[in-house]
């Protein structure tokens, strides 16, 4: 049609209906589509998900998202990684469900083995904090946000039970995703001076609360950073402030435990107590320095009462992403005859405390909600093959969950025992019930008072 695009849409079987500028024939999209049917597009090297054009692939480089950007002063590859010598463990894993039933039951006994002598009845102590009062009693929430609340109630009041809740501390929290641990332990401390927030978190994450705290004196800082790789020691914040660190997290998947502990007992505290002693002979010996030293005699004198890490307070979870490599507890494994393959097995028998009973319990259960709630959570994506229960038909329900609960319990316990080795009092318990949460245990570690 005369003053319209001259470019023949095939899908409608017409010519395109918009109007083109002034001595055009097509119009602004159709003309562009006409320039660009000459132009070849190619896979973007960073990322194939995504292609560009192959004569703009040097800009779109400079700006694609998938580039690697520069990494923050607090990241070192692998500094609480663990083990460095992968020899150790076997290069292909038989899943659970290709072992026949002999071979489970060995397990099993060496399960039993092992976990005999432990603490297998943990210690209830369910609390609750009066920062989350008001919350908890809002008919607002629904179920699954009361759940979350209780869960964070109980956590903050077993903080204030261990005396974690006080003004000259930095609170780490360790997958932080939205912060709201953080919020409500910023609720809790909003009369406090003298606090200081990190929430690490690797990925990026919509709708954070972190921005909700009112309280001026008290900072927020988030570090978008695997665990593996933060040094905390390099965190220009921290490093200024140099506060007593408190480790916290809520249910903190698998192996992010182990490395947070290894984040905090090892890299942290390690470093933290070397700097306090600096050698006599690096001194300078003038008349000022030596005044100077004498009128600080008492700062020097506290500064070795001083713990880098005031606490550790972490709800556990999903231990089946668990990993060898990574794991805390190597050497007490070691130390009941155990390795890497039992652990290998055991970390997905784990499984089988919180999903062995997915064959027979009904979608209306109350551990059936509550584990739709935990997998929106935690991202359990069980499958019937991988938790072995082709090999395990003729296993009752209640002895699968013993089973998986021992295996946690034995993986707790190697935690504990590194724990105890370094210096911390650390201790296991139940910390809201199981209708609440089926990833009810919970860690909590101070360090011993010195004699």
């Amino acid at each position: 049609e005369p003053g319209r695009c001259a470019y023949f849409v095939a899908r409608k079987k017409r010519f395109c209906r918009m109007v083109p500028a002034l001595g055009r024939r097509f119009c602004g999209e159709h003309g562009q589509q006409e320039k660009e049917n000459d132009r070849k597009r190619i896979p973007c090297p960073l990322d194939p998900k995504h292609t560009v054009y192959e004569d703009q692939l040097q800009k779109h480089l400079k700006k694609c998202n998938s580039r690697e950007k520069p990494k923050p002063v607090y990241f070192v590859q692998d500094i609480n990684a663990g083990l460095k010598d992968v020899a150790e463990i076997p290069e292909k894993q038989v899943t659970l469900s290709s072992l026949s039933k002999e071979e489970i039951e060995n397990l099993i006994i060496k399960l039993k083995k092992a976990t005999n002598g432990l603490e297998l009845d943990l210690k209830e102590q369910i609390l609750s904090h009066k920062a989350l009062h008001e919350a908890l009693n809002d008919p607002k929430n629904g179920e699954s946000a009361f759940k979350h609340l209780k869960q964070q109630a109980s956590i903050l009041g077993n903080m204030e039970k261990l005396h974690l809740l006080g003004p000259g501390r930095c609170f780490i929290e360790f997958g932080a995703g939205r912060g709201k641990l953080s919020h409500w332990v910023d609720v809790a401390l909003q009369d406090v001076e003298d606090i200081q927030f990190l929430l690490v978190e690797r990925a990026t994450t919509r709708f954070k609360v972190d921005g909700k705290h009112k309280k001026r004196d008290s900072v927020f800082e988030r570090l978008q950073v695997d665990i593996q790789h933060l040094c905390l020691n390099k965190v220009p914040s921290l490093e200024k402030k140099r506060l007593p660190v408190v480790g916290i997290g809520k249910h903190l998947c698998g192996a992010a435990t182990d490395l947070a502990l290894r984040c905090l007992v090892e890299s942290y505290a390690t470093c933290c107590e070397g700097e306090n002693e600096e050698p006599a002979a690096k001194r300078p010996k003038n008349d000022k320095t030596e005044m100077a030293a004498r009128s600080s005699a008492d700062s020097e004198r506290n500064k070795e009462d001083f713990k880098p890490v005031a606490g550790i307070v972490i709800a556990l979870c999903c231990h089946h992403k668990c990993d060898w490599t990574h794991y805390v507890g190597r050497e007490f494994f070691q130390s009941v005859g155990l390795g890497p393959v039992e652990f290998h097995y055991f970390q997905r028998m784990s499984s089988w405390a919180t999903c062995g009973m997915r064959e027979t319990v009904t979608s209306t259960s109350e551990e059936s909600e509550d584990h739709t709630n935990n997998t929106e959570e935690h991202d359990q994506p069980y499958s019937k093959t991988e938790s072995g229960f082709d090999t395990l038909q003729g296993l009752p329900v209640e002895e699968r969950k013993e089973i998986g609960a021992l295996c946690k319990l034995l993986i707790d316990h190697g935690r504990i025992k590194y724990l105890q080795q370094r210096g911390y009092r650390a201790t296991l318990q139940y910390y809201t019930e199981s209708a609440v949460s089926l990833e009810n245990v919970l860690l909590t570690a101070v360090p011993e008072p010195t004699t």
